[in-house]
């Protein structure tokens, strides 16, 4: 059974408008050692870089509607029996979420389908799996929802600036051959997003990397983000070069593609 609670401390996002990102509960807290307050989890920093273009976003224009309208999942039953401690936790830190969604493994990606999520993100490689039903890392599952897996390295990525790694290896294959509607919008809401800021000093960062392949897969992997609506502010072809030492540099928040965090 699905049961979805809106944050009345929140105003509710247009839901036509949004781009809407399902975060695990088990990404955003861990268990606390005493008290009613949870303590925070890998996916901390990019809770404050998501309310950082939000916040953004409406002071540039607020009546803006393209904004972040951020969900948090539950999927085991000891989480939802901690369900006050979730809401309580998220206004003790001033997270900016817009419902809450307590669902069981059956009902969990019948849970994001109805809530709309463009982009579910989660540090357990299970919950990962049930969403896109392709495997441990990220794919674009059968019903349309992304899905990215969250490393430890993401506490080092910066709370101020959102920063998205797309591995350009897996856009020629995933973006133009396999892309559902749902998948082709979030591309495009993501691109008009970022194109609402100028060249400098943009809460979002859209960086590209290919690991394989040499200059003409590289242009054809921008010519392809372009053609879906987003360009790119940083371009990495490494050709071979180990990945590693620049994930390290580039600190994103999240992978799209099948790029492991320690490789």
């Amino acid at each position: 059974m699905v049961s979805t609670i809106a944050n009345v401390d929140v105003k509710q996002k247009d839901a036509e408008q949004a781009l809407v990102v399902a975060i695990s509960c088990s990404a955003v807290f861990e268990d606390a050692d005493n008290g009613d307050v949870l303590g925070v989890g890998v996916a901390h920093p990019l809770m404050q870089a998501l309310q950082s273009v939000n916040r953004q976003l409406v002071a540039a224009n607020c009546a803006e509607s393209l904004l972040f309208d951020v969900l948090l999942v539950t999927t085991d039953e000891r989480r939802r029996r901690q369900s006050a401690g979730i809401v309580s936790s998220t206004r003790h830190y001033g997270l900016e979420v817009s419902r809450f969604c307590f669902s069981g493994r059956e009902d969990f990606v019948e849970s994001l389908l109805e809530n709309q999520v463009q982009l579910f993100l989660s540090s357990e490689p299970e919950e990962v799996t049930l969403a896109s039903q392709r495997g441990p890392m990220l794919l674009i599952d059968l019903a349309g929802v992304l899905s990215a897996l969250l490393g430890r390295q993401t506490w080092s990525s910066p709370s101020e600036q959102l920063r998205v790694l797309l591995c350009g290896d897996d856009i020629i294959t995933t973006t133009t051959a396999k892309s559902t509607p749902a998948a082709q919008h979030f591309w495009s809401q993501l691109g008009a997003m970022r194109g609402r800021f100028g060249v400098l000093d943009s809460p979002v960062s859209v960086l590209v990397m290919t690991a394989h392949g040499g200059r003409q897969n590289f242009a054809d992997t921008l010519a392809t983000l372009r053609s879906r609506g987003l360009n790119a502010d940083e371009a990495h072809c490494l050709a071979g070069a180990p990945r590693g030492p620049v994930l390290e540099l580039l600190r994103p928040h999240f992978l799209l593609g099948d790029v492991m965090w320690s490789s």
